[in-house]
This record gives C-alpha cells, sequence and structure tokens, in this order.
C-alpha cells in the first residue's frame, strides 16, 4: 500500500467513486480503500446464467434528472425508458380491483398528509387515518420504501425526498451495479478487501489504520455506511462522536432482494408486477421477468426483510414461492427454483439496506454531511438531502465532498 497521500477516500461505493472521478485529473494524489473485495457498495451487479442481475440498486430513480443517466448514455450503456410495472397489479391477482383501488388511494391519501398537514410528532404513523384499513399494505410499502416501519420514519424526511422525486423510474439492462462499478477513474490508487480498522487525527495527518498497513493523508473522505460510523467495528476518535451520534438517527433499514429462476413453461408473463398479500405488511412484492429475463425479482423491506435474517434465505424463497403459488396456482412450484439472495444487512462492511431518518432527526443529515476541521468530509446518500437512499444522491455527495476538500485546500495555499 501507498502509506502517504493527499486525499484518502474510505469506501468505493456510488459516493466513493463519485469522489474519486471529481478529484482525479487535479494534481493530488488520491488512494481509495474499499473493505470488500470489488467495487460498487450496494450497487452490485451478479451474472447467473450470462443474465445481469442487480442484488443493489437497479432502477435509475428521478431518471430525468439522475445524473448516472448522462454517465450511462456517455459511456455508452443503453437506458431502458420504458415505463415500470410497480403500480399494477397483474390481473388484479389477490384481490378484487375495488380493493386493490382502494389500497392505492389510501397510500395516495396517508402521502398528501404528509406534506399538507404533517404530524406535529413528525411520526409518519401518525399521518394514517384512524382506523386505517390498509395499514398492512401502508407497512409492506414503507418497508420496500424507506427499510422499516411507519412508526420508525420520520415524516419530514419522507416528505422531502418525495417532494423532489420526479417519479421517473428507468433502467440499465447491462446492471446499474455493472454501470458503477466501470466509472472507477483508471489514475487513483485503489485498494480492494482493505477494511479500515481505526482512524487517528492527533497528529498533522489523518492516519488511517489498516490490515496492510497505516495510510497517512492530508485529509480523508468517509463514505462509509451509517451503520459502520455509528457502530464500533472501527475505533473512531472521540472527536466524531457528534458525527456518530448523526449516523445512529439515520439508520440502515432493512432491504433485501430474492431471486427466483423461472424453468420451463409458467403464466408468467414479461415486464410484468404482483404485490404478494395486500394484507401482509411483511409481503414480498414481485417484479415478474425484468427485460423479459427468466426470473422474477422479488423485493423485502422492513418486517419481510428481517424475516431473512432471522429465519435464513431458504424459509424466505419458501415463503416467497407460496406467495405466488397463492396467486398463480399451485402448479407454478415446478417453474420456481431460488437462484440468487442478497446479505445486505450480514455484510459487515454495510449492514443493512438504505438510510432512514428517525422521528425528529431529519437534521441530522446536515450535520453528518459537515466536514471536521478540513480534515475530514463526509458523503454517502445518507448525507444528501433529498436523494438518500439512492445511487445518485451517493455520487452527488461524493461529487460535494470532493469540491469541499478542494476548496479547503485552495484555502491553504
Amino acid at each position: 500500500m501507498t502509506h502517504a497521500c493527499d486525499i484518502a477516500i474510505i469506501g468505493a461505493g456510488a459516493a466513493g467513486i463519485g469522489a474519486a472521478r471529481r478529484l482525479a485529473g487535479r494534481g493530488l494524489s488520491v488512494v481509495v480503500l474499499e473493505a470488500l473485495p470489488r467495487l460498487g457498495g450496494r450497487a452490485s451487479t451478479v451474472l447467473m446464467s450470462g443474465l445481469p442481475l442487480d442484488l443493489g440498486c437497479g432502477w435509475l430513480h428521478s431518471a430525468d434528472r439522475n445524473p448516472w443517466t448522462r454517465i450511462a448514455e456517455a459511456a455508452g450503456f443503453v437506458v431502458d425508458r420504458r415505463r415500470s410495472a410497480w403500480d399494477q397489479q397483474f390481473g388484479d391477482l389477490g384481490a378484487p380491483p375495488a380493493e386493490w383501488e382502494a389500497a392505492g388511494a389510501a397510500f395516495d391519501a396517508w402521502s398528501q398528509r404528509l406534506l399538507e398537514y404533517p404530524p406535529a410528532s413528525d411520526r409518519a404513523i401518525d399521518a394514517v387515518a384512524p382506523g386505517e384499513r390498509w395499514l398492512a399494505y401502508l407497512q409492506a410499502l414503507s418497508g420496500y420504501i424507506s427499510g422499516d416501519e411507519l412508526e420508525r420514519i420520520s415524516a419530514a424526511d419522507y416528505a422531502a425526498y418525495d417532494s423532489a422525486s420526479t417519479a421517473l423510474n428507468w433502467r440499465l439492462p447491462a446492471g446499474y451495479g455493472t454501470l458503477i462499478a466501470s466509472r472507477f477513474p483508471a489514475d487513483v490508487a485503489l485498494h480492494l478487501a482493505t477494511p479500515l480498522e481505526r482512524l487517528d487525527i492527533n497528529g498533522p495527518a489523518v492516519e488511517l489504520v489498516t490490515p496492510r498497513g497505516t495510510l497517512r493523508c492530508r485529509a480523508a473522505i468517509l463514505t462509509v455506511s451509517t451503520h459502520m460510523l455509528a457502530g464500533d467495528a472501527i475505533r473512531w476518535p472521540a472527536a466524531l462522536d457528534p458525527w456518530r451520534a448523526a449516523a445512529a438517527h439515520l439508520p440502515l433499514g432493512c432491504n433485501e432482494k430474492l431471486f427466483l429462476e423461472i424453468i420451463g413453461p409458467s403464466p408468467f408473463e414479461a415486464e410484468t408486477h404482483v404485490q404478494g398479500d395486500l394484507h401482509d405488511p411483511a409481503s414480498g412484492t414481485y417484479y415478474i421477468r425484468p427485460f423479459g429475463f427468466p426470473v422474477i425479482e422479488c423485493f423485502l423491506g422492513g418486517a419481510g426483510a428481517r424475516r431473512v435474517r432471522d429465519e435464513g434465505t431458504p424459509v424466505a424463497f419458501a415463503h416467497a414461492i407460496d406467495q405466488l403459488a397463492a396467486l398463480f396456482g399451485g402448479e407454478v412450484r415446478r417453474a420456481l427454483r431460488p437462484a440468487l439472495a442478497s446479505s445486505w444487512g450480514a455484510t459487515p462492511s454495510i449492514g443493512g439496506g438504505y438510510s432512514h431518518a428517525l422521528p425528529g432527526h431529519r437534521s441530522a443529515r446536515a450535520r453528518l454531511a459537515s466536514p471536521y476541521e478540513d480534515r475530514l468530509f463526509f458523503a454517502g446518500e445518507a448525507t444528501h438531502p433529498t436523494d438518500f437512499s439512492t445511487a445518485h444522491g451517493a455520487l452527488l455527495s461524493g461529487i460535494r465532498a470532493a469540491d469541499e476538500v478542494a476548496e479547503a485546500f485552495s484555502r491553504e495555499r
């Protein structure tokens, strides 16, 4: 490992790559340390029988203003602009059409109340109408969107994201993870499988202790997850306690994905979607044959994702197949085979899906994004004021942190 540099970037996910791209070519020595043996962080495209499947982020959210869209097209990636099937229940399976419409209307009404009459408690659950018949459905959606139940979601934080979103969601047939990993700048030093063990700021240099040695730098950009920053796996200096407290108020939700392989004839039509159970807050939601691939992508959030953690992946696969069989008929069991599963909650250097602010703590995002003495700078999706939980929010935060470092160095000169 190089033992001295101008700037060290901790983490090679979308934020770290964004920072590295911004700093490349400026005449500064930059080193990126990544705990995982690969690039991308929570963006990960895995090939299964030649099919690129995203175990992490998979959709270009707010795609019309998402900088990854422009980066993808400039690099020659195909961007699929077809409308998603997320808001449609294929064949109205599982419930009469009127019930699907009523559940959707309940979600729309809750979202509108958050914007127009935000609860004084800042708890998203307190914007739910008393006696709401569709509470289980709202909790399931909260799990997919935020990774946790409405009781633990800041209403103001959710509304900030919702107001900023353009609701345009596009995809990359080659995989979002493929794009992000491919954009790492070639002229920046990269050390994979190199976790940070301790950070020291006692002397004139920032010291980063890793199993491969100690790296000394003038400044560091930290893009580690809030789980890692708030936790004890890395030894942090006491001076960072306010940043660690902010991170604790922005926990990572529980979000996991399963992929079922479709084998032989089946009733599954390409580019369709079903919600597993309208009345189950732990229900999976299933995107069927994306891009025509012979797979079903199962999204689990909140209680559903915790089932993966607590009961194991085989149980989660069995439950997903049970839900699909209840909708499409028992014969589909013969056509479904477990294929891939994420494990974001069990990945030591990550620890969950994406951040949400706890009630009363939306301001923690701004606190977490503030630099420490022009020596330590913070990036990652959790530091973005409106585009948190997204790969483009992470990218933009990395660019912001890189500009802050450059400005600090300019002041020194």
